[in-house]
């Protein structure tokens, strides 16, 4: 398949070699998402509440993205929308172990991600078949990302989109000759710079391109250590004829970043939400694990010899267990992302899109364990868990307009290839450590275990549109299979096969116009297929008896959306509301025995479903044409059905009638900006209400108010350059101390656990920039 594919592309560019003399005209992006996909953004608009569509649907620009301090996740912009929960505990919202998005409830496992049409997974931590916006794309080279916070478009090449989809979709490459730049430096001495050339239209015919960097080196804002990453981005577009055109990227990203410590309740009122890894004090980490083994060696025996009789058995005040805090982690990742895709207009009415696309993983998670000491060396030893994905696809789009009718089918193949391994790697005794934990382990002394996984995906969907005056249509169905097989190549974990499949999810919904305003109305289907991994919520991540218990009745997640609302507009204001039902049923919970940091199996099993309703409003007011208010609520109530009950029909945990775990019942976010192009003020506020972190509420973390504020002032043009600014931004402004994160480690059913990351402090940043 790979080789074809490849193949495939080869030929495309030798097309996109012969110039065409064209109209500048924007093609659909690549693989837009089926027939009812949200219109183009207009003009200047930072906020597009999706006029004309069926579903509940709003876009994020590129001109509000560029009001984040440079280098934020794309994530961190669409927090204000309502129904988006966003969090992390860094000010870029870039620190993968902690960011977490969800809609409505629905947490970022049962959501969908794609980047130009191209599958992202679902950009969870332990991704095993994508990788996180924040690696797939520099954030100056977002054109627009946007948000369908219940059904999401009948072609998306997700699997996973049980409750909502966000699509985002690269800029194109400018039609004339530019350069972009910026440069930033704030807390914590963080860096980071920018630069991107466009080469504007290089033979007359259509053909462009852009080459772009980024860097950034972030300092943790407590503890010892950054987050780091180069990424280089290119693309190239070849214009054929009016309407068709080839294009062509690829994406790098190399992302090393220090952890942050875990923390519980216990740990914030005992520590301080300052609580951190003990690097680079290397001589307390050892005097951990020493008592941590003689406290161990006690327990066997109370007349044993203690290993380390000079460390004692009692941790320093105010430390009262090994996993208050470890010597260091930290998350390494490499990636190479790239694809071409033809749009091609057969006739006046029927246009081809095809996307090919590949991606290369190479990543590990390395943790300091003082669990398991090296043999004849120190107490502690490194614990990576490795991520190797080999994956390759096709999109293909053909879409029929004859008249008021639309009609598009189209169809997604993915062949994965995921390698799963755990590992520990030896530290010499000696008094500082003998590796690095931001580089990349080799030759480990034991494996835990070492699994191959093959995913293969197979979709088809068929969508229609059909207008009658003011009165739209949509209706279609998707089906698909997803196959999942597992063959361990070490250690005890299952292997077998299993698929998910159902060949008719439908989609129906209708949007009618009256005046300045729209009513819509929406419901759809949606199924989760099970992921394919040797950790986490997967049926592979425990043993050959518990995998053959589970696998002939386990069954895959699945949701049924209702969605009604209002949309309208007059002069500069324009505002949606709208409310939703959803029945989400086979809920799969994974319990894990112990410490999440130990990974150890997991057992999966259906417990029932869940209820989830509400109501969002949104609105936008242009005071005056530089002037802006932007305001967002929504109400959630999301409660699990059923308590969990055991395969002996016991009582496991009384979870009916509990709120769903990081599902806050009440969000606000407003935002100020003044923007005439030259002089630039903005402020932002969020507030989040309550949030639980147990299965039966007994623990949470209470409700905050963020506010974030930028201020700039272009200077005008500097010879070549044009538009210079100077911009200053602060995050975290009234400098709250809050828990961010919820569920680093997961969940438990009760009691307080190591499963927070604290949010970060006051920050502040200056950037220069030009050219954007």
């Amino acid at each position: 398949m790979l080789r074809s594919m490849l193949l495939t592309g080869s030929a495309l560019l030798a097309i996109a070699a012969t110039p065409v003399l064209a109209e500048d005209v924007p093609p659909a992006p690549a693989a837009a998402a089926a027939a009812d996909t949200p219109a183009a953004t207009e003009g200047n608009e930072v906020v597009v509440l999706g006029f004309g569509q069926a579903r509940q649907v709003q876009t994020i620009t590129a001109a509000d993205i560029e009001r984040q301090t440079p280098g934020t996740t794309p994530l961190k912009a669409l927090a204000k929308l309502p129904g988006v929960n966003f969090q992390s505990a860094d000010a870029f919202g870039a620190y993968e172990w902690s960011s977490r998005i969800s809609l409505r409830g629905f947490n970022q496992n049962q959501l969908g991600f794609t980047l130009d049409g191209i599958p992202l997974g679902d950009m969870s931590y332990g991704n095993a078949n994508g990788l996180h916006i924040s690696r797939a794309i520099i954030s100056e080279n977002v054109g627009s990302t946007t948000v369908a916070q219940g059904a999401g478009a009948l072609g998306e090449a997700s699997t996973s989109n049980l409750g909502g989809t966000l699509q985002f979709f690269s800029r194109r490459p400018s039609d004339s000759f530019g350069i972009a730049a910026s440069g930033t430096y704030g807390s914590n001495d963080t860096y980071r710079g920018f630069a991107r050339v466009d080469s504007g239209d290089i033979t007359g015919g259509g053909l462009r391109g852009y080459l772009s960097y980024g860097y950034l080196e972030a300092g943790k804002w407590k503890g010892d250590g950054v987050q780091r990453q180069h990424q280089a981005n290119a693309k190239l577009v070849q214009d054929i004829g009016e309407r068709g055109s080839i294009t062509a990227f690829f994406n790098f990203s190399d992302r090393r970043e220090n952890d942050y410590q875990d923390l519980s309740l216990d740990m914030i009122r005992r520590l301080g939400y300052d609580a951190d890894n003990l690097a680079p004090d290397y001589a307390r980490a050892l005097q951990f694990a020493q008592i941590y083994n003689n406290q161990v060696t006690r327990a066997g025996s109370a007349t044993a010899t203690l290993p380390y009789p000079n460390a004692g058995l009692t941790f320093p005040s105010p430390y009262t267990s090994v996993d208050d805090a470890y010597f260091d982690a930290a998350g390494l990742r490499r990636d190479y992302l790239t694809g071409i895709t033809l749009d091609a207009p057969l006739t006046e009415a029927v246009t081809l899109s095809v996307t090919g696309y590949y991606h290369d993983n190479h990543g590990q998670g390395v943790w300091v364990t003082p669990y398991l000491g090296t043999p004849g060396g120190a107490p502690l030893s490194i614990r990576t868990t490795e991520y190797d994905i080999n994956r390759g696809g096709t999109i293909a789009r053909l879409k029929v307009e004859t008249g008021d009718n639309m009609l598009e089918v189209g169809g997604w193949y993915e062949s994965n290839s995921f390698r799963n391994a755990r590992r520990f790697y030896g530290l010499a005794d000696q008094a500082t450590p003998s590796r690095k934990v931001l580089s990349f382990q080799k030759n480990p002394f034991a494996t835990q275990f070492d699994v191959d996984f093959q995913t293969d995906t197979k979709l088809y969907y068929v969508s229609d549109r059909l207008t009658l005056g003011q009165l739209t249509l949509t209706g279609g169905w998707k089906g698909y299979e997803v196959t999942n097989k597992a063959t361990p190549i070490v250690g005890t974990l299952a292997s077998g096969t299993i698929d998910a499949r159902d060949w008719f999810l439908p989609q129906v919904g209708a949007v009618y116009g009256f005046g300045p305003a729209e009513a819509f109305v929406t419901y759809t289907e949606n199924m989760r297929a099970f992921v394919s991994a040797a950790v986490g919520a997967s049926p592979f991540a425990t043993t050959q008896e518990g995998f053959d218990l589970i696998r002939g009745g386990l069954k895959p997640e699945k949701s049924k959306t209702a969605e009604a609302g209002v949309r309208f507009r007059s002069g500069g204001f324009q505002g949606s509301i709208a409310g939703y039902y959803v029945d989400f049923s086979n809920r799969l919970l994974a319990y894990t025995d112990g410490p999440g940091i130990l990974g150890r199996p997991v057992r999966l099993q259906n417990v029932g479903g869940v209820e989830n309703y509400g109501a969002e409003a949104t609105a936008l007011y242009k005071i005056a044409a530089p002037f802006s208010i932007f305001a967002s609520y929504s109400y959630n109530h999301s409660e699990y059905k059923d308590d969990v009950i055991g395969a002996n029909g016991a009582l496991i945990t009384a979870t009916r009638g509990k709120t769903v775990v990081d599902s806050p019942r009440h969000m606000a976010k407003g935002e100020i900006v003044f923007d005439d192009g030259r002089f630039l003020a903005r402020v932002g506020a969020d507030y989040m209400s309550r949030r639980y972190f147990t299965y039966t509420n007994d623990q949470s973390v209470g409700d905050r108010v963020l506010v974030d504020a930028t201020i700039g002032y272009t200077i005008g043009d500097l010879g070549s350059l044009r538009g210079v600014r100077i911009e200053g931004s602060a995050t975290n402004l009234l400098d709250k101390r809050y828990v961010a994160t919820i569920g680093s480690n997961g969940y438990t059913a009760s009691g307080d656990s190591q499963t927070l990351l604290a949010g970060a402090p006051r920050q502040f940043f200056v950037t220069l920039r030009t050219g954007l």
